[in-house]
C-alpha cells in the first residue's frame, strides 16, 4: 500500500516539511507491473504475499478487479502487508521508502508451487521487493522451460553473476544501472556505457530508462535511443512499472524491440500525467494508435 504525501518540494535531510495532502493508493512494484500488463492487453497471474490485514484485503481486491489470477497470492498471518512511504513534490519527482512486510515472506516453496504457471507463461516479470532467493528460483524455472524473463532490479541490489546469464530483458533506471555497473548514469552516453557493461555480464537485452531523456536499449536486436514523449508531469510514481508492463505485453505478442519500447513509453507518458501508482496506469484503449506510432 502506498502512503503518499504531496508536498511543494522534496524535503532536505533532517527537515520537517508541511505537505499538501495525504492519500493511500494500491501499489507495490510487482502489483503495479501486473496491473499494467493486465490493463495493456494480456492475461496475468501474480505470485506474492500480503498480510492478513486491511491493506492486504484492499490490495487483493484491487488485483481481483483487474481479473488477475490470485491463486498464488498468499495471506500471511501475523505479518503486516508491505507499505511504501512516498513523498511527491510539485514537479512530480518523488522519494520512496519501502517496508516489505509480508513481501519478505515470499519463499522458494511458494515459487515452486507456481512452477507450472511460470513454465506456461509467455513472459515472467520479476522485481526485487521480494527476497532475491525467490526471484532466483522463479528465473531458474523460467530458464529451464524457455520462458522469457524480464527483471526490473528495484530496489537496486547487487545480483549474483550467474543470474545475469538467465535474463532476457534487464530493465533499469539511472540509479539501478549505476549500482550494478559502477558507471555514473546521468545522460545518454553514460547510459550506453552502462548497457554495454551489463551486456558483458551475460544479459541478452538491456533497457536503461532515463526519464525525460528517454530510453537506451542494446542487445540481440541491435541498439538505439528513443526520446521520451513530452508531457506535463504530475507524478512519476509507477511510471517505470507501467513501462515494464507495457513492454512485456508487446514483446510477448511478438513485436520488435523498437515497437515494444514505443508502446511502453506511450503508456508511461500517460501515467505520469496522473497521480498515484495503480490509479495512474492507463488501459490499452486509452492509447491511441497514432500517438504510439509518433513516439
Amino acid at each position: 500500500m502506498d502512503l503518499v504525501v504531496h508536498a511543494p518540494r522534496l524535503p532536505s535531510r533532517g527537515e520537517t516539511l508541511l505537505g499538501d495532502r495525504f492519500d493511500t493508493v494500491n501499489g507495490g512494484k510487482g502489483a503495479n507491473q501486473a496491473v499494467a500488463a493486465a490493463r495493456l492487453g494480456t492475461s496475468v497471474a501474480m505470485v506474492g504475499c500480503v498480510g492478513a490485514d486491511t491493506f492486504g484485503k484492499s490490495l487483493s481486491d484491487a488485483l481481483h478487479r483487474e481479473h488477475i489470477d490470485l491463486a498464488h497470492v498468499h495471506r500471511v498471518e501475523g505479518q503486516a502487508s508491505g507499505i511504501a512511504s512516498i513523498t511527491v513534490g510539485s514537479d512530480g519527482a518523488n522519494t520512496i521508502v519501502v517496508a516489505p512486510g509480508a513481501n519478505a515472506r515470499l519463499s522458494t516453496a511458494h515459487v515452486d508451487a507456481a512452477a507450472d504457471l511460470i513454465a506456461r507463461a509467455d513472459m515472467l516479470i520479476c522485481q526485487l521487493e521480494v527476497p532475491l532467493a525467490a526471484v532466483e528460483r522463479a528465473i531458474a524455472i523460467a530458464a529451464r522451460n524457455g520462458t522469457p524473463v524480464l527483471l526490473n532490479p528495484a530496489p537496486a541490489q547487487p545480483l549474483p553473476d550467474a543470474l545475469y546469464r538467465q535474463i532476457d530483458y534487464l530493465l533499469v533506471n539511472e540509479t539501478e544501472a549505476a549500482l550494478l555497473t559502477d558507471v555514473p548514469v546521468n545522460d545518454v552516453p553514460c547510459a550506453r556505457l552502462a548497457a554495454d557493461a551489463l551486456l558483458g555480464k551475460g544479459v541478452r537485452n538491456v533497457l536503461v530508462t532515463l526519464g525525460a531523456q528517454g530510453v537506451i536499449w542494446a542487445g540481440e536486436q541491435g541498439s538505439g535511443h528513443m526520446a521520451a514523449p513530452g508531457v506535463q508531469v504530475v507524478d512519476t510514481t509507477a511510471a517505470g512499472d507501467t513501462f515494464a508492463g507495457g513492454f512485456a505485453v508487446e514483446r510477448a505478442r511478438g513485436l520488435e524491440m523498437r515497437q515494444s519500447i514505443a508502446f511502453a513509453q506511450c503508456a508511461a507518458a500517460v501515467s505520469v500525467t496522473r497521480a498515484g501508482a495503480q490509479t495512474s496506469i492507463p488501459y490499452r484503449a486509452e492509447l491511441q494508435e497514432d500517438s504510439v506510432s509518433q513516439v
